[in-house]
């Protein structure tokens, strides 16, 4: 007998064999991901289920929800203080693109291998783990009429008088955008970075040996070559921006006369403080279906985010 059938097993025996490493193998790795599995539904799909359901109920935490059907979108459609808030978000939106902006232009700059560029990468990214608590506190002073935001725009000229910006509403709002602007550009900047670094370098060498311009290597080899990263990160700052939050709760609350008042804004007064749950949750979904559809306006700009 040849050796080969003394050591293996019968084929029909192997496969077997096989099949129970393979069923034990998946269990093994279901198991390691039903905690995680878990918790995505009870944090994720979950509220979102439960939150669609409000939508169509008059809910108070004190009476059991009931069913009142399209009753709390009706209310949003005549409700001013609803559309201004989706107004002063839409606006917020031109954020978007000023911080795709300066996030590419600076990934570009701290790309380069110079002395110190990670004290640079550095510096750019504490904003985005500054919690805004502190940062809001820190631009409402520097906001202030006698801060130094406004000692440097007056000494510049580009203001005759100093005042409280965020007491003004012609400049609460902007002064608002520029924070989210200042703090979020930590945040693409590396996600841009990292898009860089993976752009084959023969690529942009091949472009320069043939003649290229710096301007056309950007434009014709990196920027295509970053277009997955734009796509995401379009995305990401887009609803970022719709429901815009966090800025207004802790530097403006909505005020001065409306000027700030935001979608989510709407959303958390009408639900912790005025109690209207199953408004709330209405307004909620709107605020969804409006960052679905410029979810899929960016997708159709940059072509689907398809690259090199």
């Amino acid at each position: 007998m040849r050796r080969s059938e003394e050591v293996l097993p019968p084929i029909t025996q192997r496969s077997g064999t096989s099949w129970r490493v393979g069923a034990r193998t998946t269990l093994i790795a279901y198991a390691f991901l039903l905690p995680f599995l878990v918790l995505l539904v009870l944090y994720h799909f979950w509220p979102v289920i439960f939150g669609t359901y409000l939508a169509f109920t008059e809910y108070n935490v004190i009476s059991p929800p009931r069913w009142v059907g399209l009753e709390n979108f009706r209310e949003l459609a005549g409700d001013d203080q609803f559309w201004s808030g989706v107004y002063n978000s839409l606006k917020y939106l031109l954020v978007v693109p000023v911080i795709q902006f300066l996030s590419i232009g600076v990934a570009m700059l701290v790309n380069r291998q110079i002395p110190g560029i990670g004290l640079f990468r550095t510096a750019y990214y504490v904003p985005v783990v500054t919690s805004f608590a502190i940062v809001g506190l820190m631009w409402t002073w520097m906001y202030q009429q006698d801060g130094p935001v406004n000692w440097v725009l007056t000494h510049l000229g580009l203001m005759g008088q100093p005042h409280s910006l965020l007491n003004n509403p012609a400049t609460a709002l902007l002064a608002v955008m520029f924070v989210t602007l200042w703090k979020g550009i930590g945040y693409y900047m590396v996600l841009y970075l990292a898009g860089l670094q993976g752009i084959p370098r023969e690529l942009e060498e091949a472009a320069v040996i043939d003649g290229a311009s710096r301007w056309q290597v950007f434009w014709h080899v990196t920027l295509p070559g970053l277009r997955p990263v734009i796509l995401v990160c379009s995305v990401l700052s887009t609803i970022s921006a719709i429901k815009v939050f966090e800025e207004i709760f802790v530097m403006t609350q909505g005020g001065p006369a409306g000027s700030t008042y935001t979608a989510m804004y709407y959303v958390y007064t009408k639900a912790f403080q005025d109690f209207k749950y199953g408004q709330a949750a209405a307004a909620g979904l709107v605020i969804a279906a409006i960052s679905l559809v410029f979810g899929l306006i960016n997708f159709r700009l940059t072509r689907g985010g398809k690259g090199l």
